[in-house]
């Protein structure tokens, strides 16, 4: 069962969710897992349960949304991939640290201590600053990949990247022969 996660980049929520279904329609079985805040809030681009709905119809279970729901995927129920997607650069520092504080750091700190494969589609706006050194910190980290990234308004938003979500099946697949897509930064 592969796990898929998502965080609070709400703008990149409908990608996210196209690729969800895209590795559904392909067989995968998929345990969601969302952080607190993209459970319990409506944004302008969803309504809290719309998305929720839409998750639980794509993959067919319960979403994980609690830091004591999801500590078991480590031991007890373990996964044999998780996909972060989008992963924000809050989470990404998070991961980067240690820090377990929500549904998916807990996720993907039970799944890591197995060195299980994790793939992380990023959406940041600090990715080339703030956030540039736990890029560096997780790539150098065993059993962790990268959605390859953009910058998607390099005049407005400098110092933001945001995962090519068109490539997170090739991705994918890539982490599970223990290849990291390159280029990383397009």
């Amino acid at each position: 069962m592969i796990g898929y996660a998502f965080c609070g980049s709400f703008c990149t929520l409908s990608e996210s969710l196209r690729q969800l279904e895209r590795l559904s329609h392909l067989g995968h079985e998929i345990q969601p897992i969302m952080s607190e805040i993209v459970y319990d809030t409506d944004t302008r681009f969803f309504a809290k349960e719309t998305f929720r709905s839409k998750v639980r119809e794509l993959t067919g279970r319960q979403i994980i949304h609690t830091v004591k729901d999801a500590e078991p995927l480590g031991p007890t129920s373990p996964l044999s991939a998780l996909i972060i997607a989008p992963c924000t650069g809050n989470t990404l520092a998070k991961l980067a640290s240690g820090i377990t504080d929500s549904a998916v750091t807990m996720a993907a700190k039970a799944h890591l201590r197995c060195d299980r494969p994790l793939l992380i589609a990023l959406a940041s706006n600090d990715a080339m600053s703030q956030n540039l050194g736990n890029i560096g910190k997780l790539l150098t980290r065993k059993s962790v990949y990268f959605v390859p990234l953009v910058q998607d308004s390099p005049a407005k938003k400098p110092h933001s990247l945001v995962a090519d979500f068109s490539r997170l099946e090739e991705s994918f697949l890539a982490m599970q022969s223990d290849r990291q897509i390159r280029p990383l930064f397009c």
